[in-house]
Protein backbone atom coordinates (compact mmCIF):
# COMPACT_ATOMS: atom_id res chain seq x y z
CA UNK A 1 0.00 0.00 0.00
CA UNK A 2 0.88 3.55 -0.16
CA UNK A 3 3.05 5.27 1.83
CA UNK A 4 1.92 8.64 3.30
CA UNK A 5 3.56 11.14 5.23
CA UNK A 6 1.98 13.48 8.00
CA UNK A 7 4.05 16.52 8.96
CA UNK A 8 2.27 18.62 11.97
CA UNK A 9 3.42 20.15 14.98
CA UNK A 10 -0.43 19.47 16.98
CA UNK A 11 0.19 16.02 18.45
CA UNK A 12 -3.26 15.31 18.32
CA UNK A 13 -3.56 15.44 13.96
CA UNK A 14 -0.76 13.66 14.33
CA UNK A 15 -2.25 10.33 15.95
CA UNK A 16 -6.01 11.03 15.08
CA UNK A 17 -5.07 10.96 11.52
CA UNK A 18 -2.64 8.57 11.09
CA UNK A 19 -5.12 5.99 13.12
CA UNK A 20 -7.49 6.57 10.18
CA UNK A 21 -4.77 7.02 7.50
CA UNK A 22 -4.06 3.19 9.01
CA UNK A 23 -7.38 2.16 8.78
CA UNK A 24 -7.66 2.45 5.20
CA UNK A 25 -4.34 0.15 4.36
CA UNK A 26 -1.35 3.01 4.33
CA UNK A 27 1.97 3.27 5.77
CA UNK A 28 1.91 6.01 7.56
CA UNK A 29 5.52 8.32 8.29
CA UNK A 30 4.84 11.14 11.17
CA UNK A 31 7.11 14.51 11.98
CA UNK A 32 6.58 17.16 14.60
CA UNK A 33 8.25 19.76 12.58
CA UNK A 34 9.75 20.74 9.11
CA UNK A 35 13.81 20.12 9.57
CA UNK A 36 12.86 16.94 10.95
CA UNK A 37 10.79 15.64 8.47
CA UNK A 38 12.86 17.06 5.14
CA UNK A 39 15.60 14.63 6.17
CA UNK A 40 13.02 11.96 6.79
CA UNK A 41 11.43 12.69 3.16
CA UNK A 42 15.07 12.38 1.68
CA UNK A 43 15.96 8.88 3.47
CA UNK A 44 12.71 7.44 3.07
CA UNK A 45 10.45 9.01 0.11
CA UNK A 46 7.03 8.72 0.22
CA UNK A 47 4.00 8.93 -2.24
CA UNK A 48 1.90 11.41 -0.53
CA UNK A 49 3.29 14.21 1.84
CA UNK A 50 0.33 16.15 4.17
CA UNK A 51 2.02 19.63 5.29
CA UNK A 52 0.57 21.80 8.34
CA UNK A 53 2.12 25.60 7.42
CA UNK A 54 2.16 26.33 10.86
CA UNK A 55 5.09 25.16 12.55
CA UNK A 56 8.27 25.34 14.52
CA UNK A 57 11.94 25.26 13.26
CA UNK A 58 10.73 25.11 9.78
CA UNK A 59 7.24 25.67 8.64
CA UNK A 60 5.18 24.11 5.83
CA UNK A 61 6.17 26.55 2.73
CA UNK A 62 10.09 26.32 3.64
CA UNK A 63 9.70 22.95 3.77
CA UNK A 64 7.86 22.81 0.44
CA UNK A 65 10.34 24.70 -1.20
CA UNK A 66 13.45 23.02 -0.52
CA UNK A 67 11.40 19.89 -1.07
CA UNK A 68 10.58 21.25 -4.42
CA UNK A 69 14.69 21.90 -4.98
CA UNK A 70 14.59 18.14 -5.51
CA UNK A 71 11.50 16.16 -5.76
CA UNK A 72 8.11 16.47 -7.24
CA UNK A 73 6.28 14.69 -4.26
CA UNK A 74 2.53 14.82 -4.25
CA UNK A 75 2.25 17.53 -1.57
CA UNK A 76 -1.04 18.26 0.36
CA UNK A 77 -0.97 21.53 2.58
CA UNK A 78 -3.37 21.82 5.78
CA UNK A 79 -4.53 25.52 6.70
CA UNK A 80 -6.21 27.55 9.32
CA UNK A 81 -9.49 28.53 7.92
CA UNK A 82 -8.32 32.11 7.56
CA UNK A 83 -5.12 31.46 5.76
CA UNK A 84 -6.41 32.05 2.46
CA UNK A 85 -2.74 34.15 1.26
CA UNK A 86 -1.45 30.76 2.72
CA UNK A 87 -3.51 29.13 -0.01
CA UNK A 88 -2.53 30.76 -2.57
CA UNK A 89 1.50 30.98 -2.11
CA UNK A 90 1.45 27.02 -1.07
CA UNK A 91 -0.21 26.56 -4.75
CA UNK A 92 1.92 28.92 -6.76
CA UNK A 93 5.11 27.16 -4.69
CA UNK A 94 3.25 23.56 -6.38
CA UNK A 95 1.41 21.88 -3.89
CA UNK A 96 -0.96 19.65 -5.51
CA UNK A 97 -3.94 20.78 -2.92
CA UNK A 98 -4.90 22.06 0.38
CA UNK A 99 -7.25 21.29 3.09
CA UNK A 100 -8.62 23.70 5.39
CA UNK A 101 -8.76 23.29 9.18
CA UNK A 102 -10.73 22.46 11.21
CA UNK A 103 -11.21 19.74 8.62
CA UNK A 104 -13.13 15.96 8.63
CA UNK A 105 -10.74 12.78 8.42
CA UNK A 106 -13.16 11.53 5.72
CA UNK A 107 -12.66 14.55 3.23
CA UNK A 108 -8.51 14.48 4.15
CA UNK A 109 -8.69 10.25 2.96
CA UNK A 110 -10.86 11.41 -0.26
CA UNK A 111 -8.64 13.95 -1.32
CA UNK A 112 -5.32 11.30 -0.50
CA UNK A 113 -6.86 9.26 -2.69
CA UNK A 114 -7.27 11.80 -5.50
CA UNK A 115 -3.95 12.57 -5.35
CA UNK A 116 -2.68 9.38 -5.39
CA UNK A 117 -4.59 8.04 -8.94
CA UNK A 118 -3.69 11.63 -10.34
CA UNK A 119 -0.03 10.60 -9.49
CA UNK A 120 0.03 6.88 -11.37
CA UNK A 121 0.92 6.22 -14.39
CA UNK A 122 -1.61 6.03 -16.96
CA UNK A 123 -2.63 2.67 -18.82
CA UNK A 124 -1.14 2.19 -21.76
CA UNK A 125 -2.17 -0.68 -22.81
CA UNK A 126 -5.81 -0.48 -22.62
CA UNK A 127 -5.99 1.21 -25.89
CA UNK A 128 -3.68 2.44 -28.50
CA UNK A 129 -4.77 5.66 -28.44
CA UNK A 130 -4.99 5.89 -24.89
CA UNK A 131 -4.07 9.52 -23.35
CA UNK A 132 -0.51 8.54 -21.98
CA UNK A 133 1.27 8.82 -25.79
CA UNK A 134 3.58 11.08 -26.22
CA UNK A 135 3.07 14.50 -26.69
CA UNK A 136 5.35 16.49 -29.08
CA UNK A 137 4.22 20.58 -29.64
CA UNK A 138 6.85 22.29 -30.99
CA UNK A 139 9.46 22.65 -28.40
CA UNK A 140 6.93 20.66 -26.05
CA UNK A 141 7.38 16.89 -25.45
CA UNK A 142 5.91 15.25 -22.63
CA UNK A 143 5.81 11.84 -21.57
CA UNK A 144 2.96 10.98 -19.16
CA UNK A 145 4.16 7.25 -18.60
CA UNK A 146 7.53 8.85 -17.40
CA UNK A 147 6.03 11.97 -16.35
CA UNK A 148 8.38 13.91 -18.44
CA UNK A 149 8.57 17.19 -19.48
CA UNK A 150 11.16 18.63 -21.73
CA UNK A 151 10.63 22.47 -23.70
CA UNK A 152 13.76 22.70 -26.39
CA UNK A 153 15.57 19.78 -25.17
CA UNK A 154 15.64 21.28 -21.48
CA UNK A 155 14.08 19.63 -18.60
CA UNK A 156 10.95 21.13 -17.21
CA UNK A 157 9.48 19.62 -13.37
CA UNK A 158 6.27 19.46 -12.95
CA UNK A 159 3.83 18.54 -10.39
CA UNK A 160 1.06 16.05 -10.92
CA UNK A 161 -1.44 18.61 -10.75
CA UNK A 162 0.70 21.10 -13.22
CA UNK A 163 1.39 17.68 -15.48
CA UNK A 164 -2.12 17.45 -15.97
CA UNK A 165 -3.30 20.51 -16.87
CA UNK A 166 -0.59 21.04 -19.38
CA UNK A 167 -1.16 17.90 -20.77
CA UNK A 168 -4.89 18.76 -21.16
CA UNK A 169 -3.83 21.75 -22.99
CA UNK A 170 -1.36 20.64 -25.38
CA UNK A 171 -3.47 17.66 -26.64
CA UNK A 172 -5.50 20.07 -28.21
CA UNK A 173 -3.52 23.40 -29.26
CA UNK A 174 -5.45 26.39 -30.42
CA UNK A 175 -8.83 25.02 -28.37
CA UNK A 176 -9.48 26.87 -25.30
CA UNK A 177 -9.88 25.18 -22.44
CA UNK A 178 -12.19 26.70 -19.48
CA UNK A 179 -11.29 26.85 -15.94
CA UNK A 180 -14.04 23.97 -15.29
CA UNK A 181 -12.60 21.55 -17.80
CA UNK A 182 -8.75 22.25 -16.73
CA UNK A 183 -10.08 21.21 -12.84
CA UNK A 184 -11.94 17.89 -14.78
CA UNK A 185 -8.57 17.34 -16.24
CA UNK A 186 -6.63 17.82 -13.22
CA UNK A 187 -8.78 16.86 -10.11
CA UNK A 188 -10.89 14.40 -9.24
CA UNK A 189 -15.15 14.62 -9.20
CA UNK A 190 -14.90 14.48 -5.31
CA UNK A 191 -12.94 17.21 -5.18
CA UNK A 192 -13.35 21.43 -4.94
CA UNK A 193 -11.22 24.36 -6.40
CA UNK A 194 -12.27 27.14 -7.38
CA UNK A 195 -10.49 29.35 -10.28
CA UNK A 196 -8.11 30.65 -7.99
CA UNK A 197 -6.19 27.65 -7.92
CA UNK A 198 -6.28 26.98 -11.89
CA UNK A 199 -4.89 30.47 -12.32
CA UNK A 200 -2.31 29.47 -9.61
CA UNK A 201 -1.57 26.29 -10.97
CA UNK A 202 -1.33 28.34 -14.84
CA UNK A 203 1.29 30.78 -12.72
CA UNK A 204 3.16 28.42 -11.84
CA UNK A 205 3.70 26.46 -14.87
CA UNK A 206 4.48 29.71 -16.97
CA UNK A 207 7.20 30.01 -14.53
CA UNK A 208 8.97 27.26 -14.35
CA UNK A 209 9.20 26.75 -18.38
CA UNK A 210 10.76 31.27 -17.96
CA UNK A 211 13.02 29.26 -16.40
CA UNK A 212 14.27 27.38 -19.18
CA UNK A 213 13.30 29.48 -21.65
CA UNK A 214 12.67 33.12 -21.03
CA UNK A 215 10.44 33.94 -23.95
CA UNK A 216 7.88 31.13 -23.06
CA UNK A 217 4.39 32.37 -24.03
CA UNK A 218 2.94 28.96 -25.50
CA UNK A 219 0.13 29.53 -22.84
CA UNK A 220 -2.33 31.69 -23.17
CA UNK A 221 -4.94 33.35 -21.43
CA UNK A 222 -8.67 34.41 -23.23
CA UNK A 223 -9.54 36.63 -20.14
CA UNK A 224 -13.64 35.65 -19.11
CA UNK A 225 -12.74 32.29 -20.85
CA UNK A 226 -10.21 30.06 -19.74
CA UNK A 227 -6.48 29.36 -21.75
CA UNK A 228 -5.13 27.69 -24.55
CA UNK A 229 -2.13 26.19 -25.49
CA UNK A 230 -0.54 28.06 -28.60
CA UNK A 231 -0.77 26.72 -32.14
CA UNK A 232 2.92 26.65 -33.91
Amino acid sequence: MPTIALVDDDRHILTSVSMALEAEGYQIQTYADGVSALKGLEETPPDVAIFDIKMPRMDGMELLRRLRQQSDLPVIFLTSKDDEIDELFGLKMGADDYIRKPFSQRLLIERVKAVLRRAQPRDTTAAPDSGAKKIERGKLVMDPERHSCTWDGGSVTLTVTEFLILQALAQRPGVVKSRDALMDAAYDDQVYVDDRTIDSHIKRLRKKFKVVDDSFDAIETLYGVGYRFKEA
